[in-house]
């Protein structure tokens, strides 16, 4: 399984020809974390733009908020928050990630490429 991370979600939605085919190319299922779900919604700018979010998130697997992912969160925040600027909303995508024991596709790997184990595209 291969989540994307929001800014990927973005260019898609922007009509960004490369990397639709970057996406086109990967085989694998396509997920997406429900903080990257919440970080999309927030940034809409109307209410026809959310339905047309919603309509377009369907596309994909949703990796919800567990108890595990919490956990996870928790400990890469209290490693990595000071010394890295890690923030709650990358935190909890690679967590639930992590937990799902997939990879993340993401054009910010600065924000990612210090967490162990965590397998970046």
């Amino acid at each position: 399984m291969i989540f994307l991370d929001t800014n990927i979600l973005i260019e898609i939605l922007k009509g960004n020809k490369v990397t639709s085919t970057q996406l086109n190319k990967l085989a694998e299922p396509l997920a997406i974390s429900s903080v990257t779900a919440m970080e999309l919604v927030y940034g809409a700018r109307n209410k026809t733009e959310v339905q047309r979010l919603d309509k377009f998130m369907q596309l994909f697997q949703m990796g919800h908020l567990s108890e595990a992912v919490s956990v996870r969160a928790l400990k890469l925040i209290s490693r990595y928050a000071k010394s890295h600027t890690l923030d709650i909303p990358d935190a909890l995508i690679a967590a639930t990630v992590l937990e799902n024991q997939a990879q993340l596709f993401t054009y910010n790997k600065k924000d990612f490429r210090f967490i162990p184990g965590l397998d970046l595209i």
